[in-house]
């Protein structure tokens, strides 16, 4: 198993990659590793919680299970944004505009996550 530390290191990693990416005008790969890397915070913070995370359903389920937790139905919204930046990968349709701009929800998003791990229902750990 991957321990959530791996993941949130892998997560900024991806999202280091996606802003050198975008600044390249390389949209695919800015929108791939912005995609990567929401993805690989839900799965730091569905590791440290015990939840599975193996897919894009699990992904996706996760991040219900916290909207719930934490009432923050931002995260919902801020991981279609991520979603759509890996349908962008294949399709190519997003402007840079665009990318850029999910790139900045992605790091939003990230940043709440972030600020979930250590944490359960009952507080700090």
């Amino acid at each position: 198993m991957v321990s959530e530390l791996v993941h949130r290191e892998q997560s900024r990693v991806y999202l280091e990659r996606a802003v050198e990416s975008l600044a390249e005008g390389d949209l695919l790969q800015a929108s791939e590793k912005g995609w990567g890397a929401a993805a690989q915070m839900v799965k730091a913070v569905s590791e440290e919680r015990g939840w599975e995370h193996w897919s894009h359903w699990r992904l996706t389920s996760a991040v219900s299970r916290l909207v719930e937790e934490t009432g923050d139905d931002d995260l919902r919204t801020l991981f279609a944004v991520a979603n759509h930046l890996h349908i962008n990968f294949y399709e190519g349709e997003m402007s840079a505009a665009v990318v850029e701009r999910a790139i900045q929800d992605v790091t939003r998003f990230i940043e709440k996550l972030e600020a979930l791990l250590g944490l359960t229902l009952g507080g700090a750990q």
